[in-house]
């Protein structure tokens, strides 16, 4: 092994978090702001406010209840945000301030299930689960109507468009439509021709037709005026929302006539767009493969002309809403992370590979985001080619694909492959050339699969037509039970397997012979790694250690403990000195190999650190775990060691600065510089200085007096730790003294922590001052025996001869 390859002064010692990609939306409402600059989705007890430009979260809004939000909506001018709890309160927010500015009380029995603005803004309609709706007003804060009627859960409740009209609509339980009158406070009529839960209702711009869309797989469009159903739509689909698009020719979207059309999203996954005078569908949306598609979510945002759609992955699409075509992807919410991965040339961008079909692109400085659809099932594993721009993927349903980015940022699937009988849940790429792929399976088989010429020649950024076929070269039977990793030598020449068999193997490429087998771990291993320096195997186990291997004689080197469980992955740092590893524990450790130390220990994720990727100029990690949050790490190890060096130096300055002025006997200054410092002993050594000068008690008096409150406060606090000891009490009490004689008492206990300090200086004073009574005495009566000894007459001296 090398010694000390990198140095003792390269070694990393600390990593930070620099970037952190969260979940911002789990599940429920999501709403555009009609601008369509801003984001509104709820992510449990928060209401996160998104920019839609950068994908960041420019708010969270959470109630001082901290409970769940149950329901929110934001007014059609934009300004007031209304969000609900569990606990039954109602907060209005001013979102951009991020305030609340009123808090009340829903008056509902059970939490508040949907609510809805009216057309100005003023008027707030809440339903509950408690089958009533509310109409709150906003301006006065007062409720304004409370009716009653709907069985079970209010889940639907819309203002007519129109505000002259004071017309409510609201649908619960029982599939009916009823329709309330604010000027007379009743229910006007029951629309009933659904047969199931309503989910949507839409209005046009004239008012005079409204859309109704129901899990019963149709939709129906309403005359207001006299409340009757005009047609009813079959759609063939469980539909979640519906749409009332604008009037106007879109021939993108097989809408070639003026007429009335609309567009429904449903648990088939997909847009459509109907004529409703015809009842055809007009326009289908191409559909991704895989499941987790389904549609729960849709809305128009006509002024900005967007359209929003969430899926059943917690996925937020928005299209522009003329042509359907995808302007913006957000990833509200990834579940459990598999794996992430570095991938670009320079690192620019982030894999991630979480609970889903679906692969998760973020480029890291603008957290863009591209969702990639290929696989049919959970991705399991990910690897990227040496040179940033190939990566490739293997997934439970048993195949792999390979993965390019363009130069425009994009990304695309260019060749797949499938031959093994089981899940495939791992896989990594050759080291040296972009030239064959490795993939491990629950079926205990090791395939090779070399990339075509092909493939590598194609410089295009999207290349045309269907993925490459992978064919397999070689195919091995490598251990008794899963293979949970699989590893490929730097140089090409070697692959390492590790086990659910507790073993890990070393072979042979691209004949896959066995060498050899490492024995040790107690359980099963999830991760071997070569490094980059050495002829060494690193091992991670589910028993909680990791071990380093010789590769020429396949014997233990080194064994390193510390996770309390099992560790998932290990990853070579420092020029193959260091190691990092993640664990079930939640920890990231970083490891010294030379002394087997633990450096340091990240505490950042919550659950199963699953992902573990360094970046090419090994300053960067990055980390996937089951809590959703993938992280990116920055070594501080050399911002840290300037920083403390920084303050080294600046020390030595001040400390030679207060030598100088206690040489000139400038005595307040040099107090102030000594306090600043925060450092006793220094406070100390300046009084003692002024306290030997001729005029101490004067000096020490003016200096003392002359310093600002939070000084003072702070040689208060040194007073109580200098009176501690019998050798600097003087000095204390002398400090004391000046406070006590020159500052009024009701001064002195507005200082910050004076009666803690009354407290600790009482006693020990007391107990100098017994001190010094039993010192007195005992000097009092060697006085007195002094002056009552009576010394013989000394005899004269005799005169010198």
């Amino acid at each position: 092994m090398a010694e000390d390859g990198a140095g003792v002064g390269r070694f990393k010692a600390n990593y930070a978090v620099e970037h952190k990609i969260e979940p911002f939306y789990k599940g429920g409402k999501a709403q555009l702001d009609q601008t369509g600059q801003h984001l509104f989705c709820i992510c449990g007890n928060k209401v996160n406010v998104l920019e839609v430009a950068s994908g960041t979260v420019l708010r969270s809004l959470e109630q001082e209840d901290q409970e769940d939000i149950t329901a929110f909506d934001l007014s059609p001018n934009n300004e007031v945000l209304v969000t609900a709890s569990r606990a039954l309160l109602l907060a209005q927010w001013a979102w951009r301030e991020g305030s609340v500015t009123h808090l009340w009380k829903a008056i509902h029995t059970a939490p508040v299930a949907t609510m809805a603005f009216d057309p100005t803004s003023t008027l707030l309609a809440t339903g509950g689960c408690d089958g009533a709706v509310r109409v709150w007003d906003i301006l006065r804060h007062y409720g304004t109507h409370h009716f009653r009627g709907s069985p079970g859960v209010v889940h639907l409740v819309a203002f007519h468009p129109d505000p002259t009209h004071l017309l409510l609509f609201s649908s619960a339980t029982d599939a009916a439509i009823r329709v309330w009158s604010l000027q007379d406070q009743s229910c006007l009529a029951m629309l009933t021709a659904h047969y199931s839960a309503v989910t949507s209702l839409s209005f046009s711009a004239d008012g005079h037709t409204m859309l109704s869309s129901g899990r019963d797989k149709i939709c129906i469009i309403w005359d207001l005026p006299s409340r009757r159903a005009m047609r009813t739509v079959p759609v063939f689909e469980s539909v979640e929302a519906a749409v009332l698009l604008p009037e106007e020719p879109a021939p993108e979207l097989g809408m070639k006539s003026p007429g009335l059309h609309f567009l429904t999203a449903g648990d088939q996954g997909v847009l459509r767009v109907w004529e409703a005078a015809s009842g055809q569908c007009v326009y289908t949306q191409p559909r991704p493969p895989g499941p987790g598609w389904e549609l729960t979510h849709c809305a128009l945002a006509r002024t900005a002309g967007l359209l929003l759609s969430v899926t059943a992955d917690h996925n937020l699409l928005l299209y522009e809403a003329r042509s359907l075509r995808l302007w913006k992807q957000f990833a509200g919410y990834s579940e459990e992370v598999l794996d992430v991965r570095f991938l670009g040339p320079e690192d620019s961008h982030v894999i991630v590979a979480s609970n889903s079909p679906c692969l998760k692109v973020f480029e890291l400085q603008t957290s863009a985001c591209q969702i990639l659809h290929g696989h049919t099932d959970i991705i399991l594993a990910l690897d990227v080619f040496r040179k940033g721009w190939l990566f490739s993927s293997c997934a439970k349903d048993q195949s792999i694909r390979v993965w390019r980015l363009s130069k425009a940022g994009r990304v695309s699937c260019v060749a797949q492959g499938s031959g093994h009988t089981q899940s495939v849940g791992t896989i990594c790429c050759s080291r040296l050339k972009e030239s064959f792929l490795v993939t491990g399976s629950q079926d205990c088989t090791v395939k090779l699969w070399p990339l075509p010429e092909a493939l590598l020649s194609k410089k295009s950024t999207t290349p045309d037509g269907i993925p490459v076929l992978l064919q397999a070269q070689t195919t091995q039977h490598c251990h008794d039970k899963d293979i949970n990793s699989v590893a490929v030598a730097p140089n090409d020449k070697l692959l390492a397997t590790g086990s659910q068999d507790r073993t890990a193997k070393l072979w042979s490429l691209p004949q896959c012979q066995l060498l050899g087998v490492f024995s040790g771990h107690r359980r099963g291993l999830w991760c071997v790694q070569f490094s980059p320096m050495d002829q060494v195997l690193a091992t991670a186990s589910a028993d909680g250690t990791i071990k380093l291997w010789a590769l020429q004689d396949f014997s233990c080197l080194k064994t390193f403990e510390g996770h309390d469980a099992s560790v998932l992955r290990v990853a070579f740092v420092s020029r193959g000195t260091q190691l990092l590893s993640s664990g079930s524990d939640g920890l990231v450790k970083l490891w010294t190999i030379k002394n087997n130390e633990c450096v340091r220990t990240l505490d950042a994720h919550e659950d199963k650190v699953w992902g573990l990727h360094c970046n090419r100029l090994d300053d960067h990690a990055l980390t996937g775990a089951s809590d959703s949050c993938i992280i990116l790490w920055k070594d501080v190890t050399k911002a840290e060691q300037a920083e403390e060096q920084a303050k080294q130096e600046e020390q030595v300055v001040k400390q030679q600065e207060l030598d100088n002025l206690l040489h000139e006997k400038r005595y307040l200054r040099a107090l102030g510089l000594a306090i600043s410092l925060d450092q006793p002993h220094t406070v100390l050594t300046v009084i003692q200085a002024i306290r030997r000068d001729t005029e101490a008690c004067e000096k020490l008096e003016a200096t003392v007096l002359r310093l600002r409150r939070d000084q003072k406060e702070a040689l208060l606090r040194f007073c109580v730790t200098w009176n501690t000891n019998s050798r600097h009490c003087h000095e204390a009490q002398a400090v004391l003294s000046v406070l006590l004689r020159h500052e009024a008492p009701e001064d002195l206990l507005a200082y910050e922590g004076m009666r803690a300090a009354l407290e600790a200086l009482l006693p020990y004073t007391e107990r100098h001052f017994q001190r010094l009574s039993r010192t007195l005495q005992a000097a009092t009566f060697l006085d007195f025996l002094w002056q009552n000894m009576k010394l013989p007459t000394l005899p004269a001296a005799s005169p010198a001869l």
